[in-house]
């Protein structure tokens, strides 16, 4: 399989380079600029893509380059701040702009090229920078240039290397993915062997050859990417899969006995339940801030899942459902990007457990998971599962989570979900759910005055969750959905909908 390295410079666009380079069924990573050249070397990438980012190549202690990268002989394409940085290193001039561009422009083609075959004429583009080209480095010529004038695309007229102001990652540029494909096919010469098919096959004996005779056990929650990882595994090794269910009294309604049922007698899969959910709500008593109680259901978490392993006899390994989004939300590259929340499940469980960690999804994003779930066969109502957070309902609970707030979020969230099914929307849209809100407001219910909760549904469009777009339900849907949970769930007067995309907004209000 070949593959492509994304280096990054902490553009907020750096997972949609991967994104749309996966959709091209190339494979590709995401490194930190910080990363070392011979590791770059060993990586063995056919093409290299150096992404965007906040700093400028004119500040002291800039984010550079190892210069060696340039002398691989692999082709290289700069993006933003990636263009740039390739300029500066390559004897060229970059100054800052008399004005920033950011957003809409267009651009006009000089020389087609390569790069830029089938793009026409001129083209629609995004741009975000402060830094211009003042001067092209020796040996590049001008493919591009905005209205105003200002370098757009540029490439070496011998050696594989091109870059670009604008981004052609994200949607608005009109032909993105064209130039995308033109780099990856055209200049670089990159197969597109990335495929499920492949993928399933060499991590069934990636496991086996891992695993041998040993034990692995797998927290499973009922979500889409733990039971794809559950089934993956139990594929390729069988009986010697144990997965643990928790009940940390903070999942969907009705949860902790569907999974059981789903999973025993669909999947024949060994699956040990544990419920700890008084456990879990007296450590969160009296907790407001998210990222506290994200960290003390982690932990209780690790506790319980500790203490049942240990009556497991002959554990090695411990499997997790882990995506690439996680990993890269979970690392603060500088390089990529801030740390915006903990997950819970990357590099999760202590050493004192002394297990080895398998994470088969580790390079997948949500919606290569579905794709390999529908691979393995498995049910599209499962496969196809709103996502669902890890700490569950404790985070959709703002401010202190008690007993009686998780039976109030868990009646309203099954009435909405039951209705945007009832109405055909739940497969159209990435996810919904309700949010409770730490807001009383008055009502009148039976010509009584009420005193009661906020609730927020939210509902979302995506591919992979790093971005997100409010989905405009039908007022008659969001008419029956809010007339339910008033109605039926005593202790709720009011219902909102969340109008805010990702970003600046992020999907779960915690």
């Amino acid at each position: 399989m070949q593959k492509v390295l994304i280096i990054d410079f902490g553009s907020q666009y750096t997972q949609l380079i991967a994104r749309r380079v996966r959709e091209l069924k190339v494979y590709c990573e995401i490194w930190p600029c910080t990363e070392g050249y011979e590791k770059i070397k060993n990586f063995c990438a056919k093409a290299i893509i150096l992404s965007g980012g906040p700093a400028s190549v004119l500040q002291k202690d800039a984010p550079t380059l190892d210069p060696r990268v340039l002398d691989l002989e692999v082709p290289v394409l700069g993006i933003c701040y990636g263009m740039q940085l390739l300029t500066k290193m390559m004897g060229g001039k970059v100054v800052r702009s008399e004005a920033r561009e950011y957003g809409h422009a267009a651009i006009c083609i000089r020389q087609a090229d390569t790069l830029l075959k089938g793009v026409g004429r001129s083209s629609a583009v995004w741009m975000s920078h402060g830094d211009s080209i003042k001067k092209l480095p020796h040996g590049f010529k001008l493919l591009a240039v905005t209205t105003n004038g200002v370098p757009a695309a540029i490439c070496h007229t011998s050696k594989k290397i091109a870059a670009l102001q604008f981004h052609p990652e994200v949607h608005h540029t009109s032909k993105g993915r064209t130039i995308l494909k033109n780099f990856l096919f055209g200049m670089a010469r990159v197969r597109a062997d990335w495929n499920m098919h492949d993928f399933i096959n060499h991590q069934l004996c990636a496991i086996r050859e891992r695993v041998k005779n040993d034990h692995v056990i797998l927290g499973l929650s009922g979500g889409v990417d733990s039971s794809v990882a559950a089934i993956l595994i139990h594929k390729a090794i069988g009986s010697q899969l144990t997965c643990i269910f928790v009940n940390n009294g903070l999942l969907r309604h009705n949860e902790y006995h569907q999974v059981q049922e789903v999973f025993t007698k669909n999947f024949k899969i060994t699956l040990r339940p544990v419920d700890a959910s008084k456990e879990f709500l007296k450590k969160l008593g009296g907790v407001s801030c998210p990222e506290k109680k994200r960290k003390i259901i982690g932990r209780t978490f690790i506790k319980v899942f500790t203490r049942e392993a240990k009556k497991i006899k002959g554990v090695k390994f411990l499997a997790q459902g882990t995506l690439y989004p996680d990993v890269i939300e979970s690392v603060s590259f500088k390089g990529p990007s801030a740390v915006i929340k903990s997950h819970h499940n990357v590099g999760g469980l202590p050493k004192r457990m002394g297990l080895k960690l398998i994470e088969p999804l580790r390079e997948l994003f949500k919606d290569e998971v579905r794709a390999l779930g529908r691979q393995l066969k498995m049910p599209a109502a499962l496969i196809n599962r709103h996502p669902f957070p890890g700490p569950g309902l404790g985070i959709r609970i703002l401010g202190p989570v008690t007993p009686d707030k998780v039976k109030l979020l868990q009646r309203a969230d099954h009435i909405a979900i039951e209705e945007i099914k009832n109405a055909g929307w739940y497969d159209k849209i990435w996810q919904a759910f309700v949010v409770l809100l730490p807001v009383r407001s008055v009502g009148v219910m039976g010509d009584e005055r009420t005193y009661e909760y906020t609730a927020a549904l939210r509902a979302v469009s995506a591919v992979d969750g790093m971005t997100a777009d409010w989905v405009e339900l039908p007022h008659g849907l969001l008419s029956k959905i809010s007339g339910r949970i008033i109605s039926e769930v005593k202790g709720i007067n009011r219902v909102v909908y969340d109008i805010s995309s990702k970003p600046p907004a992020t999907i779960e209000w915690e």
